[in-house]
């Protein structure tokens, strides 16, 4: 699972990774609200924590601006206020959960664990480019009447590639989002599997490619 810690004070955003990582999450880390916008519109999270008072752009602001694209990521907002008056507006601009500074590490944990679990809420069913359909529930890769039913990992770079369309994604990346951080496998599975991919589209007809650039990574394009 990967989150995103906005947190603009250095001491608790390297406690924050810290501890995340040592729960097995991988984490990037910023320290203002514009780069937080950045990253969330750059990478692909599975949950974002969001301090309230940022530089730049508040906690608050940013979240208003990503429910505004429509991006459903959990987030978890932190504060050092407590009144019910900032529970509420966080709450109402699309927050998942509040947690007041200070916090214990095991409710930390235990909050965005149970923020994780709701992910499912905000995930469609059925993602979308060109003339692809890829459904999460039958793993079907699908376009106009043709079809063919993706192997687990073909699925899931598919899926990144197809939130990432646009975006050129490097081979460590590709390895890092489909195969996790802590993986075994090397660039070379990274290699395969976009050849297997390339197949899989031409053999349904689609007009959607992957394309490559050299030392830079790849992308789906139409």
């Amino acid at each position: 699972m990967k989150l995103l810690v906005a947190e603009d004070e250095p001491a608790l955003s390297e406690a924050l990774v810290d501890i995340l990582e040592f729960h097995r999450y991988q984490v990037d880390a910023v320290y203002n609200g514009p780069d937080a916008l950045d990253y969330i519109h750059a990478g692909q999270y599975d949950g974002i924590i969001l301090d309230i008072m940022m530089p730049g752009k508040s906690g608050l602001e940013v979240l208003s601006q990503i429910r505004g694209e429509g991006n459903g990521t959990p987030v978890l907002l932190l504060t050092a206020k407590a009144e019910i008056e900032d529970r509420i507006q966080g709450l109402d601009a699309g927050a998942d959960d509040y947690l007041p500074k200070p916090f214990a590490t095991g409710e930390l944990i235990a909050r965005v664990r149970a923020m994780l679990r709701r992910r499912q809420e905000y995930h469609p069913d059925v993602h979308a480019y060109g003339d692809l359909f890829l459904d999460s529930g039958s793993s079907e890769l699908r376009c106009g009447d043709k079809k063919v039913v993706l192997p687990k990992l073909e699925y899931q770079m598919m899926e990144v590639l197809m939130l990432n369309h646009g975006i050129y994604l490097s081979s460590e990346d590709l390895l890092e989002k489909v195969w996790g951080y802590d993986t075994e496998a090397d660039i070379g599975s990274v290699w395969v599997y976009i050849s297997y991919l390339r197949k899989r589209l031409a053999g349904i007809g689609s007009s959607v490619k992957i394309t490559a650039k050299r030392n830079i990574g790849y992308t789906l394009s139409e």
